[in-house]
């Protein structure tokens, strides 16, 4: 007598459509360090106003159509939410200020750390990465090292930069995690739309105790920073929120590390700045490490049905 065996469970696909919308994201992001060079505002009020400009864009949205999900919102999920709002604004709030303290390069290099301390975060909350995680998270990083450079300086100032920038890259990986959690069970607008709100609430605060100007800019820097608004976050930033659920923090962190060559390539297309002679190769290792971390995703999803759930509890625990 035989006895019928259930057949193994199959892997659970991540949608396409994820994968596109997270290389449309990337482009987004990629903007983001042109535009604010080009904006003659204090790093702070950039940071603030396109916090602010995207809130008032998704309102009518979010009330219309989401005010009965926002309202039911658990006291956990609003928690957690606004958790992710204070790291975004703290990246940023330490990220734009290194621009102009250390060079480009080093700030940039140390920034784009993320997918690092998310894979430790990971693992320091009982979680272990599979050994292709850390693999393609190491190779993409020094992808980024290969077309930035480490020129970091000994300067009071530059050294307090770096600082900055490498504390703008752990508190990524925070806000990036924390999101991850809060959109296994939240939607993506009442998650984006309360987040970048208290993102925007803590920058305010921070303008006004720095005493940066607020609003006497010229007509092309508003121009700027609407431009910036639409594309870097409610373009780049937002879509980064919608695919953290299914694609996972190691993933989404490690392809954030793009921007950097993403960035270069748009400079060169629209400032006519000549890209630096490593941005393709350094392209190419940024995106064989990604290969390896999607992989490792897939890997974790194609095992045993106890090992799905926990590979899931570790992509999605908390760019």
């Amino acid at each position: 007598m035989t006895t019928a065996t259930s057949p193994p469970p199959q892997p659970t696909a991540v949608p396409r459509t994820d994968f596109v919308l997270l290389g449309v994201a990337i482009a987004g992001v990629s903007l983001s360090a042109p535009l604010i060079a080009a904006t003659a505002a204090p790093a702070l009020a950039v940071a603030f106003w396109r916090n602010a400009f995207a809130v008032g864009a998704l309102t009518p949205v979010a009330w219309f159509r989401y005010r009965a999900r926002l309202r039911a919102l658990t006291r956990r999920e609003v928690g957690l939410t606004i958790g992710a709002g204070l790291l975004l604004a703290l990246h940023f709030g330490l990220w734009l200020p290194s621009l102009s303290m250390t060079s480009v390069a080093s700030s940039t290099a140390l920034c784009t750390t993320t997918p690092i301390w998310t894979t430790l975060a990971l693992r320091l909350r009982g979680h272990r990465p599979p050994a292709l995680v850390w693999s393609g998270t190491l190779a993409a990083c020094v992808g980024v090292l290969l077309l930035t450079g480490v020129d970091l300086s000994l300067s009071p100032r530059a050294l307090a930069g770096d600082a900055l920038a490498l504390g703008a890259g752990i508190a990524a990986a925070g806000y990036v995690l924390l999101g991850a959690e809060v959109r296994r069970s939240v939607d993506t607008m009442p998650y984006t739309y309360l987040c970048y709100g208290t993102a925007a609430v803590a920058l305010l605060a921070a303008t006004l105790l720095s005493g940066a100007e607020l609003t006497s800019y010229s007509g092309a820097t508003w121009l700027k920073l609407g431009l910036l608004t639409l594309t870097a976050q409610l373009i780049g930033h937002s879509l980064l929120n919608r695919v953290v659920a299914n694609l996972g923090a190691s993933v989404t962190s490690t392809a954030i590390l793009l921007e950097t060559p993403g960035a270069a390539l748009i400079a060169a297309l629209w400032l006519g700045q000549r890209p630096p002679a490593l941005a393709y190769p350094a392209l190419l290792v940024i995106l064989a490490g990604l290969a390896l971390v999607v992989r490792a995703g897939r890997t974790s999803r194609a095992a045993p049905e106890q090992a799905v759930r926990a590979s899931r509890c570790a992509s999605g625990c908390g760019g």
